[in-house]
């Protein structure tokens, strides 16, 4: 059984919606013009709450800063352009928002204003009572977008549980000093997000409410 907590932070892609496709598929367009094809889509899934950047280095090693900036905000825009056409939401996520107590917000890797649109696209972003994405700071899995919740809630970390899919979403939570829970039917590696000793687990989304 999950305690409730004053607030709860949900990370997005793969933990609320199950975006993969068209995140990956962004990515594939955006690698291609780069000469980048064939990549194998599970490879491209584990890529999924880090920031693109871990994936840049990996497939295009002799790229700089500056190149790596040009085709993020490549992907970006391809990303938009697609308006999110084959993303769903996952099956007990809005029954689990209107049920559960307490503050809501997000701690995604997307900025604000597209965690916004999104949020507001399939309907979930009432649920909400603030919006955090990472705006000029460093992504998961520094803790920064955590704190900025915390800071305008005006709650101790331990009064928070963090919710997410991936490693960098449990070792965020970790080094921010709040309560994690790890969710089983997204994209990250379970081995890895056991490394980070989550305090929860739950295999469908009405188990934070039951």
């Amino acid at each position: 059984m999950i305690p409730p907590f004053r607030v709860y932070l949900f990370d997005v892609d793969g933990t609320l919606l199950d975006s993969a496709s068209d995140i990956c598929g962004a990515v594939r367009e955006a690698l291609g013009a780069e000469g980048v094809t064939d990549l194998d889509e599970a490879y491209l899934r584990s890529f999924v709450g880090f920031h693109l950047f871990d994936l840049f280095e990996q497939v295009l090693p002799a790229n700089t800063r500056e190149q790596n900036e040009a085709l993020l905000a490549r992907y970006r825009k391809i990303y938009l352009e697609r308006k999110h056409r084959t993303t769903r939401i996952y099956d007990g996520v809005p029954e689990m928002l209107s049920s559960l107590g307490g503050l809501k917000a997000t701690a995604t890797t997307k900025s604000s204003d597209t965690a916004r649109a999104i949020l507001t696209q399939f309907g979930l972003v009432s649920h909400f009572n603030h919006v955090q994405g990472t705006d000029g700071f460093p992504s998961k899995p520094e803790p920064n977008v955590i704190f900025k919740s915390l800071e305008l809630f005006g709650v101790e970390p331990e009064e928070c549980l963090l919710i997410g899919d991936a490693s960098p979403d449990m070792e965020a939570g970790r080094r921010a000093g709040v309560r994690t829970c790890g969710v089983t039917w997204g994209y990250g590696d379970q081995a890895a997000m056991r490394s980070h000793t989550p305090d929860y687990w739950v295999s469908h989304p009405k188990e934070l409410v039951s």
